[in-house]
C-alpha cells in the first residue's frame, strides 16, 4: 500500500515538473507575451502566465486521474478549436525560432507565393486531422 502511494506521488510530482517545463518553454518562446501584445492586453501578462501554469497542472491531473467532463459535443468542439489554436501557436513559434520559412525560401529561390504556400500547409494539416478523427484512427 505504501509503495502504491509513493509511486502515485512520484508520478504526480514528475508530471508537475514536466508541466512546469512545458510552461517555461511556452513563456520562453514568447508565445504568451506575443499573444498579449497582439491583443493589446500586456498589462495582464502575469495573469496569462498563471493561467498557463494552471492549465498545464489541471491538464496533468485530468490525464492522470482520467476525470471525465460530461459537457457533450459543443464542449468537445470548443476544446478542439482551442487545442488547434494552441498547437498552431506552438508550430508557428518553433518555425519562427528556427527561421524555417525564410531559410527554406532562400535555399530554393522561392520568391512569389510564400503566403499562399503557408495557407496551403495549414489547410492540408486541417483537412488531414479532420479525416484522421472522422475515420476513427485513434490509438
Amino acid at each position: 500500500m505504501i509503495q502504491q502511494i509513493f509511486l502515485g506521488f512520484l508520478g504526480l510530482c514528475s508530471g508537475v515538473i514536466i508541466a512546469g517545463g512545458l510552461t517555461g518553454l511556452l513563456i520562453g518562446l514568447s508565445i504568451v507575451p506575443r499573444y498579449a501584445g497582439i491583443t493589446h492586453t500586456a498589462g495582464h501578462i502575469m495573469l496569462y502566465e498563471d493561467i498557463t501554469v494552471l492549465g498545464t497542472v489541471f491538464g496533468n491531473l485530468f490525464y492522470l486521474f482520467e476525470w471525465k467532463i460530461p459537457l457533450g459535443a459543443p464542449f468537445l468542439i470548443l476544446y478542439g478549436l482551442f487545442s488547434g489554436i494552441f498547437l498552431g501557436g506552438w508550430i508557428m513559434a518553433l518555425a519562427e525560432m528556427a527561421d524555417v520559412f525564410p531559410i527554406f525560401s532562400r535555399r530554393i529561390r522561392f520568391r512569389k507565393g510564400l503566403s499562399f504556400t503557408v495557407v496551403c500547409v495549414a489547410l492540408g494539416k486541417t483537412i488531414g486531422s479532420l479525416i484522421y478523427y472522422y475515420q476513427g484512427w485513434l490509438p
